[in-house]
């Protein structure tokens, strides 16, 4: 048997943006991850064997300007999650799905062939109610400028989504934003269900979070902070919806063997090459449009922009970013993700180092490797 994601065992730790070119650094150095699918398969079969619990991808039909446009070259999650749940044993592959830009029965069948793929319980579905306007704009769809508008049309595609996996017989749906008729649905998943992820940083995204999924993906600015807003996670869908939820939040690491070799590697790339104009961008759109940061958060982050898209960042020797990773673990989330500037080259490093230095510390469970991957 391997681990589960939903099984509860162990801080669950996750490749976050592998899919797309510059992952989460805006930078413009060469050696910036290019996201072709030969790097992310060569990627996934690394975390697989390492015992990296997940990967998770971003959805993304344009890019965000610069002299990089970061973000511009972007593999379908969905493609992107066949092709990796087929050449892996054991790790978690989620899809990001925008809810605006795809029809509900579309990816209930999509994620239920994902799960066959994958053997049970290996396929997740990451939702995102949606928040770039360009975007919309690219597919044609207008954007409802509230956001309560958009969490309340994914939760109607959410509920079509689980009702064509739970239900056996032919059925209509006649909803506010769906009106549906003969509905049936097969396959479904192995089990049921899938694991679901959704970002919940606003006030709407966690409340949806909240009602409807396993695992809540929030930004913290400091493992301090994030405490509180673990906590507050689990109260609210505790006493609104009588549900436990995981918290996850996001990271990006640079370790290395001292601290001025981390320091000086993260002074080149995310200050003397950084996309500024890419980094600018995604500012803006991230303060017009999102709610995931506070104005006071996108004042004093440019910098943490540049090296990891806002996540929080991870430097120095592998005691240092074991110390952040167990600073989190006590702050009372379930897992994070990490990025590096070169997934596939760092990873090695970081799994031979770091990770037996948390299992050590009783913040990670080690993974049972099946024979065939070893």
């Amino acid at each position: 048997m391997t681990r589960s994601i939903l099984d509860g065992q162990g801080f669950k730790l996750g490749l976050f943006s592998p899919n797309c070119s510059g992952g989460l650094a805006v930078t413009k150095i060469p050696e910036r991850w290019s996201a072709s699918w030969e790097d992310n398969l060569r990627l996934a079969q690394l975390a697989d064997e390492a015992g990296i619990d997940f990967l998770l991808p971003i959805a993304r039909w344009i890019g965000y300007k610069g002299d990089t446009n970061f973000h511009g070259h972007v593999l379908d999650p969905i493609v992107w999650a066949a092709g990796l749940l087929a050449s892996t044993q054991r790790i978690t592959v989620f899809s990001t799905i925008h809810t605006a830009f795809t029809h509900p029965l579309a990816i209930a069948k999509a994620m239920a062939t994902l799960d066959q793929i994958g053997g049970g319980g290996r396929a997740g579905l990451n939702i995102v109610a949606g928040w770039n306007q360009p975007e919309y704009e690219t597919m044609g769809v207008s954007m409802p400028q509230e956001h309560d508008a958009r969490y309340e049309f994914a939760q109607e595609w959410w509920d079509v989504v689980r009702d064509a996996w739970s239900r056996k017989d032919i059925f209509d749906h006649n909803g506010t934003y769906f009106s549906l008729q003969h509905i049936e649905s097969e396959p479904k998943p192995l089990d049921g269900r899938v694991p679901v992820l959704n970002a919940g940083s606003s006030r709407q995204g966690r409340e949806f979070a909240a009602k409807n999924s396993d695992f809540v993906f929030t930004i913290i600015p400091d493992a301090e902070t994030g405490a509180e807003i673990s906590a507050g996670l689990r109260a609210h869908a505790q006493a609104d919806y009588g549900r436990s939820v995981g918290v996850f939040t996001l990271g990006h690491v640079v370790c290395r063997p001292t601290q001025a070799e981390a320091e000086g590697f993260v002074h080149y790339y995310a200050e003397e090459n950084a996309d500024w104009g890419a980094v600018d961008y995604l500012m803006g759109l991230q303060g017009l449009h999102a709610q995931s940061f506070t104005p006071e958060m996108l004042a004093t982050m440019r910098g943490r922009f540049a090296s990891g898209h806002g996540s929080l960042p991870m430097f120095g020797t592998p005691d240092d970013v074991a110390d952040a990773i167990e600073r989190v673990y006590r702050a009372g989330f379930d897992g994070m993700t990490l990025a590096f500037v070169d997934y596939a080259g760092e990873l090695e490093y970081f799994a031979q180092e770091v990770l037996p230095r948390l299992e050590k510390r009783g913040v990670r469970v080690p993974a049972k490797i099946p024979a065939a991957a070893v």
